[in-house]
This record gives C-alpha cells, structure tokens and sequence, in this order.
C-alpha cells in the first residue's frame, strides 16, 4: 500500500499499545472504550484497512461480507476467537490472527487462584467480615477444602492447561489428571490421560476447564457430567463461558452437590447467570484471565506483528484463517 494503511481499534488498549498503533498507522483508537455496536463495526470492516478487535466484538458473516474494498485482516486481541466467524472472514478472503502464548501464565495464576478462592471459601469469607458479621476465630467456621494432595482434572492440555498443571504438581503436590481428544505434548509433564471426559470427572477432586470454545465443547460440563462429579469437588472455568451449562451449575451448587465453583468467564458476557449471582459457593470474576499489564501489553505488541506482517505482504505468524 502506498499510503499508511487505516487500523480501526475497538477497544482502549494500554498506552504504549496505541502509542505504536499510531505510529505505524492511520489508528482509529476507542478513547472512550465503549463496545463498538454492530453497525460501527460493520462501517469499519467495509472501510477500513484492518481492524484490531477483542472478545466483545461479535463479527457475524453479515458483518464480514464486505466486498472486495473491506478489511483485509481482523488482528483478534486474546487468543480465543469464536466471537468471529473465521468460515465467513476466509469467504471473504479476510485474514483472521489472535495472540497465543503471551496470556498463558497470568490465566494459569489466576486459574490456581480461583482453585485456592473456591476451596477455601476466600470470597465468601471477605464479604463475611466487610459486612461486619465476623465474630471471631471458632474450630468449625468456614471451612473449606485442602488443594495439597488432591486430584486435580485438566479438560485441555494446551499452553495454559500445560501451565495450571505444573503449577499444581510443583507447588501443591496435586495429582494431575487431563482429558484431551486429540494427542497432547506434555513436554515431560507428570500427568495421566483419561480415555474420556467422564472418567476425568469421576477421579478429580478439581475440574479445570482449559478447552476452547467450538459447537463440540458447548455445554460439554452440563447437568450430566456435573452428576458425575465427587461430592464436594470444585469446578473452575477460565477457558470460554458457553463451555459449562451455568443453569446446571447453578443447581448443583445450590443442592450442594460441588463445594464450590470459580468462574472468570460467562455464557453472555457481560450478563452472569442471576443464580449464580445469589450463592456464596461461587467465586465471580469479570474476565481476568490475562488482566496483568505484561500480557495485555504483550497481546497489543502480537496484534501489532500480525498487522505489520499482513500489510508487508508477508504471512501474519499468529494466522488462524
């Protein structure tokens, strides 16, 4: 291209992110950083040269057919991307890129954390002294579940399973169990395959969900499998919100069949199903997976390599259609 080609950005991103979007394109930045509607997103992939864009931004195929003169690169910001429909973006010779590995430890911390939050009943007993309800040290209060020495079960052994998993062996002793449909590189890992996602359900103390977001896995944790469940297991979700059925969930918490659940992801982001917002049994997190300012200025600088590449004419290295 002979003039600098035009970035639509849906979001606001950390400043050096824009500060590096802005000098190597005509950036259009989110200052106010409000979601962007469907019909400023559907003006932007017919006018704009790319676009950098992030979960909040459903891209349908009305929305990506735009013709021969549209966008001809959608730089996703994360590593999911089933908020973009990559069928109708490759129907339209649209390139879709997303930004794996640099999230990976921040979402296996706050994986372990939730973990930690779930069973020991932290957010629980944080609102049981802000509301002032505290009335001292006693033997039986409170009382949560050990992580040391559990089973811990990993539906998905990618990067960010790989990463929850050692973290458990090395600073709780856990035993690692995982379930994945296709072959997995543990690169030396101590952890045991399932032949099924039952059988990871019935020997894990702790469920942790690390598989993407396809038609296959929706509600693959739904009343079902939470049934088969231990008594008293946790449940933690930090991979996609339509994964687990949380009408379902709701239920077996309620019924205290689980002892807990983490969540850090939902079915209708920003919505949270409403009974789940009345157990104490659950800990509520707003997507914050790779909130740390390393990985969300290492998402941007992805986003960035990916842009750079498209409109040099080279292959973007994070392609994913």
């Amino acid at each position: 291209m002979n003039h600098r080609p035009r970035v639509v950005v849906t979001r606001q991103l950390p400043d050096v992110v824009e500060a590096r979007l802005a000098e190597l394109f005509d950036a259009q930045l989110n200052t106010g950083d409000i979601p962007l509607p469907s019909s400023a997103l559907g003006h932007a992939l017919r006018h704009a040269d790319g676009l950098v864009v992030t979960v909040t931004d459903r891209l349908d195929a009305e929305a990506l057919d735009v013709g021969p003169d549209g966008a001809g690169i959608v730089a996703n910001f994360g590593v999911g991307y089933n908020h973009i429909d990559v069928a109708a973006a490759t129907a339209n010779g649209i390139v879709v890129t997303n930004t794996p590995g640099v999230l990976t430890d921040d979402t296996a911390d706050l994986a372990i954390m939730l973990m930690l939050m779930a069973g020991r009943r932290a957010g629980e007993g944080e609102r049981h002294v802000r509301s002032g309800a505290w009335t001292g040290w006693r033997p039986t209060h409170m009382m949560g579940t050990r992580l040391t020495g559990a089973t811990l079960g990993i539906v998905g052994m990618g990067r960010i399973g790989r990463a929850v998993a050692q973290r458990a062996r090395a600073g709780f002793g856990m035993r690692v169990v995982f379930w994945q449909p296709n072959p997995a590189d543990l690169g030396g890992l101590d952890a045991t395959p399932c032949e099924s996602l039952d059988e990871l359900i019935a020997v894990s103390d702790i469920v942790s969900i690390h598989c993407p977001a396809t038609p296959q896995t929706r509600h693959l944790i739904d009343a079902r499998a939470l049934a088969l469940m231990r008594p008293r297991a946790i449940l933690v979700n930090t991979a996609r919100g339509d994964v687990v059925d949380e009408t379902a969930l709701a239920a077996a918490l309620r019924a205290g069949r689980l002892a807990g659940a983490g969540l850090d992801v939902y079915e209708h982001e920003p919505g949270i199903h409403p009974e789940l917002l009345d157990l104490e049994n659950v800990v509520l997190l707003p997507h914050l997976g790779s909130a740390t300012l390393q990985s969300r200025v290492a998402m941007g600088m992805r986003a960035i390599d990916n842009l750079v590449a498209f409109f040099a004419g080279k292959e973007p290295p994070d392609r994913v259609t």
